[in-house]
Parts: structure tokens; sequence; C-alpha cells
């Protein structure tokens, strides 16, 4: 039976539930026709006794010594006539009168149910014997005084279960007949219904596959909750019990209450995917893609696919921080090649003091530089990112300029350098490619990083192509680009996201062909609403 494919289990089970069905169904049925059968005997057998008794001709020869020679005839007509098995007319000794069998005429009546009969009781009894199950009508032969002169008998035998199926076999026979045929069609349609709802996969394969895509979901490195319309947990890995320190199974809980600010439930409200968003749950902070599970176009729940922030703004500072100190190191790498050639010409050609001067130029302004950043700008991965960008400019062509006036000390409440080194890096970057396809003698990025106690201000200003009305609309549009290279659109959606979580407002000016100047204002005790100005 385990080896028989789902599609043949389904139909023999299902088909011998029709057959149970149908059996159950029989014996009702046979249990109400023999009710029916014997309420309509007791009925026929108390008419034909209440007949017999109130005849004038019983009466008047019962209680003649040769009375059953009138009696008996008369009785057996009415037999005949009713269809009853016999019609016994008793005396008040309890002597025959009439009988089916004239052999018996003359004899005692002999049955103990009669004893109530001969006290002017009339009822029906049903009675065991070798014939089988009958039923025996009392009816009281009255006289005119009202005295009782005997009893009349009625009996007839109950049909039995042979004789009730022989009598409907027709009925019977095209009745199962049309239960077998709507039971196998029933049976396979049903049968092929399911094995179609179950992608004609059988059992095992249905269960292989749970086992394998359970251990994938928890092998994953990232975190993984999905749920029903219901909001009840379907899936929820071991990566996701980690980052929320849930130690109990949460499959088959409702969301909410294991996780109240999850927002999980919210893409089953707005019937649309929720991708790259960063969320605070509990104390955790995460980076998220919510998206709806459809089938056949309906949405049956929703997936929340995460990883912890720490891990996402690692991988940012290394795209957008560590990449830039490898291209500055490349660039001051070709810049001090270049001022060592300048160094050993001056001194091939014998200009030893204005060698020694130019030494003492670079390294100052190295220095000037350098020290800059350490007093000025207290985190030194975005002082390095800045140092960084400086030297990308010098090898684009680009004159890059920090604000004297910058400073940095503490980042806000709702933010870390994570947020910064991806900020500044995006906007520099976009600076240089708004520079990239410009004509223009002199091109230049101004930025300028300001703090006081309430705000805290970046400025990022270039004299660039600038940015046309509809462009400045779309631009934070996640994968909107004016440049054909692929892998853009992205930079300034996760600005956006940065801007949104620290609460702060983005103003753009621009102007094409003039430039673009981007100013993103983050409030220092959490009383500034995030917006953005065009």
């Amino acid at each position: 039976m385990n080896q028989l494919r789902i599609y043949w289990k389904i139909i023999i089970l299902s088909f011998g539930l029709v057959l149970f069905s149908l059996l159950i169904g029989g014996i009702v049925v046979i249990g109400s026709v023999t009710r029916i059968k014997e309420d309509e005997l007791r009925q026929r057998l108390m008419i034909t006794a209440r007949t017999v008794a109130n005849l004038p001709n019983i009466k008047e020869n019962i209680v003649k010594q040769s009375g059953s020679l009138q009696i008996a005839p008369v009785a057996d007509n009415i037999r005949i006539i009713n269809n009853v098995s016999y019609i016994v007319v008793l005396d008040m000794n309890r002597k025959r009168l009439s009988h089916p069998l004239s052999e018996r005429i003359g004899g005692t009546y002999t049955a103990t149910d009669a004893d109530a009969a001969f006290a002017e009781h009339t009822y029906v009894s049903k009675v065991t014997g070798e014939a089988g199950v009958g039923l025996r009508a009392y009816v009281p032969i009255m006289n005119e005084q009202h005295m009782q002169i005997g009893v009349v008998v009625a009996g007839g035998l109950l049909p039995g279960l042979k004789e009730l199926v022989a009598e409907e076999r027709q009925a019977i026979a095209l009745t199962a007949l049309l239960s077998l045929l709507f039971g196998i069609f029933g049976s396979a349609l049903l049968a092929r219904h399911i094995k179609k709802q179950m992608y004609n996969l059988e059992p095992q394969e249905i269960a292989r596959m749970y086992r394998e895509r359970s251990a994938a979901f928890q092998a994953m490195h990232e975190g993984v909750i999905a749920i029903d319309l219901s909001e009840k947990i379907t899936i929820f890995n071991e990566r996701a019990k980690q980052i929320f320190g849930v130690e109990q199974d949460a499959v088959g809980c409702f969301i909410r209450d294991v996780l109240p600010d999850t927002r999980l439930p919210e893409v089953l409200e707005l019937e649309r995917p929720v991708l790259n968003q960063e969320l605070r749950i509990g104390n955790t902070l995460i980076w998220s893609n919510r998206i709806q599970i459809r089938e056949q176009g309906t949405t049956v729940g929703a997936i929340a696919i995460f990883q912890d922030r720490t891990e996402v703004a690692r991988m940012a500072e290394e795209l957008t921080g560590v990449r830039e100190f490898v291209d500055a190191l490349r660039v001051q790498n070709h810049e001090h090649s270049n001022k060592l050639h300048t160094i050993a010409g001056l001194l091939q050609l014998d200009k030893k003091d204005q060698a020694l001067q130019y030494v003492y130029d670079i390294a100052g302004q190295q220095e000037g530089m350098t020290r800059f950043m350490q007093e000025n700008i207290a985190d030194d991965s975005l002082a390095g990112l800045l140092l960084g960008k400086i030297s990308r400019g010098k090898e684009l062509g680009i004159h890059v300029q920090i604000d004297p006036h910058s400073e940095l000390k503490r980042f806000p409440p709702l933010l870390d350098r994570h947020d910064f080194v991806l900020l500044l890096g995006n906007l520099i970057e976009n600076a240089f490619d708004a520079l990239s396809d410009v004509l223009r003698e002199r091109k230049e990025v101004f930025v300028s990083v300001e703090q006081n106690d309430e705000l805290l201000s970046v400025l990022v200003e270039d004299n660039g192509c600038g940015m046309t009305e509809d462009t400045k609309a779309r631009m934070l549009e996640r994968g909107f680009t004016t440049k054909e290279s692929k892998n853009r659109g992205i930079g300034l959606h996760l600005m956006q996201g940065i801007v949104r979580k620290g609460r702060g407002r983005l103003r753009c000016e621009s102007e094409p062909g003039h430039g673009t100047s981007m100013e993103i204002s983050f409030p220092m005790t959490g009383g500034l609403q995030h917006g953005i100005e065009h």
C-alpha cells in the first residue's frame, strides 16, 4: 500500500467511503421500510379484527353450539380480502370457531398474550414463531348489552430481509449501480484535483522537498520570517531567532505576539513589496526586503528576508570607504612618483635649494590637510574617506575643497559612522559623475560639514552638468539614473533611507549647465522631521 501512488490511494479511499456510506444508508432505509411495513400491517390487522368483531352474523352465531359452521366461512373470506395470514374467532372459553386450517377449528387457543383480550382490551402484540416475526390484533366481541361474548384474533407475518430485498430488488440494483458509477467518477475527479493541488507530487516527494526547504532556510545567513493571510508564522529560521533573541518555536504563533513591531503584516495591506528598507524592531536595527507570497495571482502570505544592520553597514563602508582608500593609495602612489621625478630632475639640474623647498612645500600641504582632519573630524573612517576623495579628485582633474570651518565631533542620535560614510561617499561620487562629461577649465567640488548643539549640516556642491526638474523629481527613485552604466540608481535611494532614519531634511538646488547643491540637515536632539526640498 505504501508503494501505491497517491492518485490511486485517494480513489480507493474515496470509493471505500462511498461504499460504506451506501451500506449505512441501506441499513437505515431497510430499517425505515421495516417500520413502515409494521405500521401498515398493524393498522390492517386492527381494522380486519374490528370488522369481524362488529359483524352481526358473528355476534349471532358465536353463542350457538354449531356457530363455527357460519363463522368460519365469513372469517376466511375477510382474511383473503384483507390479505392477512389468519383470523381466529374465539368464544369466552377460548374455543376456536374459525381458523385457516379447518382441523384446528374447535380446539383451544392457548397463546399467553390473549389474556387481556378477554378483559375487554383491544391491542396488538408482536410474537416470534417458527415462521418468523408476526403481529396479532386482539379485539373483543361485544353483544347488544355491551357484554363480552368472544374475541377476534387477526394475525400476519412481517416481511424479512430477503422478502424486502426481493420486493425492492430493481430499485436497490439501480441505486447501487448509480452510486457506484458516481462514486468512481467523483473519486477520480477528487484524486485528480488533489494531485493537481499538490503539483503532481507524491507525498514522499513533498516530504523530501519540505526537509530540503527547512534545511535551506536554517542554513541561510539571512533571517527569514513568513506569515500567512491570518498573520500566523509559517517560517521562522534560526538566524531570525538569533537576531531577535527569540528562543521558543514561533511557527504557528501570531507574528504580532512574537514581534509586535515587525511591520511584516503591512505588506498584506499595501499589496506591494517593500524593498531595501531599514527598520528598528525592538532593540535591533535591520535591513529588510518584504514581499508578498502569491499563488496563481492571489496573495497567500508575506515573507521578510533581512540582515542585521551592522553587517549591511560594514558592507556599505567597504563599498564606499575601503574602496576609496584603495583608490586613494593608488592615486597617492602616482602622485609620489611624479613628485619624486620632479625632485630628481631638480637635483640633476643642480638646483638643490629649489628641490629642498619643493619637498618642504609638499610636506606642508600634506601635513596641513592631515592635521585639519585630525582636529576637526573626530571619526577616522570619515576623515579617511574625505582624504581619499581629495586624492581621487586630483586624478580626475577635479579640485575637491573642504570647507575650513568643517567640524564633526559626534554623530546625531539615530545615525552612526556607517551612515555618514555611505552618505558622504555617495554625495561626492555623484558630484564626480556630474563633472565627468563637462568641458570646464576648473572643475570643483565643495564639501562642508558643520555642527552645533542643535543641528548637523552636510553640504556638497559642484559646478557640473546640473539636473532638470524631471531628474530632480525622480532622483531618489530606486534604479533611476541618467547614466548608461549598470548598477547605478542605488546611491541616492539609500541616502534617502538614511535621511528618513535620522529624521533629517534634504534640500536640493540645481540648474542645468551650472551645477548642483545638495544639503542634508540632521537634528542633534531629535526635533527635526525628515523631508525633501527641491
